[in-house]
């Protein structure tokens, strides 16, 4: 063998699975970027490799704490829900409810619709998951969760909230909780999960939606009259506790 001196640059570089030819050849391998110390450079820990590694752990971290749940509802709503009004008597409501029918209760672990759903969840003995969420400003898990996760990647909290839950109770929410929605509506109509109960509590809430997506997005072909069988509103706790308790074979 000669020297790597003697033998000019590389035509071709091969970086675990990635080939790099040409112009996009870099000096030097990765157990040497790995092992070099010089310079004291930190940037590593803010390039995407490094956050693939951290993407990665919160799965890890997630799938260890949630994986000897019982069945389980997510409940999402407002985190600016009033505990003084009526939506959020509901949310207690509905919490207790879902544990007396054998359900965990998950939320996003906030204040508001998911304090009062993990409030009620907690006063009848059940379990009270809070999956929260890293964000500019501090919000923190509300004081009744008693199994908690902190999570820096929204699409990896929105995979443990469809992944260890039966189906979905969806309180009066804004943008967040909207996203959630239609997160799961669209795994539903895909196909992505079955037999995934969703139900909105409030109809003086959420009629708006529902008509828009009937008199506009079905209307015009962008949806099929068959999507909005796979949601259903009611204002009834009981009710809202029977129909996810129905279509998940309880």
């Amino acid at each position: 063998m000669g020297s790597p001196e003697a033998q000019g640059p590389p035509e071709e570089q091969h970086l675990g699975p990635v080939v790099r030819r040409r112009e996009q050849i870099t000096p030097g391998t990765t157990d040497q970027r790995l092992l070099d110390t010089e310079g004291g450079d930190s940037a590593w820990v803010h390039t995407d490799p490094w956050r693939v590694m951290r993407i990665q752990s919160e799965f890890v971290e997630g799938f260890g704490a949630l994986a000897e749940l019982p069945s389980a509802i997510s409940v999402f709503g407002s985190a600016r829900t009033r505990p003084d009004s009526a939506e959020y008597e509901a949310g207690v409501r509905i919490g207790k409810a879902l544990v007396e029918a054998g359900f965990a209760v998950i939320t996003g672990g906030g204040p508001g619709a998911m304090e009062a759903a993990n409030k009620g969840a907690r006063e009848a003995k059940g379990v009270s998951v809070g999956l929260g969420i890293e964000l500019p400003f501090e919000q923190g898990l509300n004081p009744h969760v008693d199994i908690g996760v902190n999570f820096r990647y929204f699409f990896v909290r929105k995979t443990m909230f469809v992944k260890y839950a039966q189906g979905f109770v969806v309180l009066p929410g804004g943008l967040g909780t909207l996203d959630e929605l239609f997160e799961a509506l669209t795994l539903v109509q895909t196909r992505k999960v079955t037999r995934f109960p969703i139900v909105l509590f409030g109809s003086a809430y959420w009629g708006g939606l529902v008509d828009w997506l009937r008199d506009t997005v079905v209307a015009q072909g962008k949806a099929s009259e068959h999507d909005l069988l796979l949601f259903h509103v009611t204002d009834d706790v009981d009710e809202a506790v029977s129909l996810v308790t129905k279509e998940v074979g309880r």
